[in-house]
């Protein structure tokens, strides 16, 4: 993917999930969520380390995992709790950012499939459907294929889009 369709999610899984008494905090957990669904992609360090990409910590292996997503949420979760209302909200949020990301992953059309149930198996996963368009990585983004894929995956996820940004009301808490 593209990240937009990765952006997205954690935008709304901030907006709504993460309840807030400030519209600067509601961006805040908003863009905590969106960064913490984007984290699974810090593998790509594996191809400046010559890591193989269909190893298990090659992209889209460990750490699009679904044990993973659960751990690294579950930390960081507990980790962010105090900024927001709600320990069980905010870890809760943390889990489904990091954890939509190799599910979002499995329904692209290309690559080698996403690892999601290391390290209980190293088989890769497709979703049965696989309507999104696998993206170019690196500068391949800034290529015509590249721009298409973006302005696929911004359609796709508009209404995702529309719900976590429209207008916040200034006195409503949830």
């Amino acid at each position: 993917m593209a990240s937009v369709g990765h952006i997205a999610v954690g935008l709304c899984l901030g907006r709504y999930l993460l309840p807030a008494k400030s519209p600067k905090k509601t961006w805040l957990g908003m863009g905590i969520m969106a960064a913490l669904a984007l984290l699974p992609d810090a593998d790509v360090i594996a191809f400046v380390l010559r890591i193989p990409y269909s190893a298990p910590f090659g992209h889209r292996g460990a750490s699009h995992s679904l044990a993973i997503g659960i751990v690294a949420g579950l930390v960081l979760g507990t980790l962010l709790a105090p900024m927001f209302m709600g320990r069980i909200r905010t870890t809760l949020a943390a889990v489904l950012a990091v954890t939509s990301h190799g599910l979002l992953d499995a329904l692209t059309d290309g690559g080698l499939g996403v690892a999601l149930l290391w390290p209980y198996a190293r088989t890769r996963f497709f979703a049965p459907l696989r309507p999104i368009p696998v993206a170019p990585i690196g500068l391949g983004l800034l290529s015509d294929r590249g721009l298409s894929v973006l302005c696929h995956e911004t359609l796709y996820f508009l209404p995702l889009f529309v719900l976590a940004l429209w207008p916040l009301r200034k006195n409503r808490v949830r």
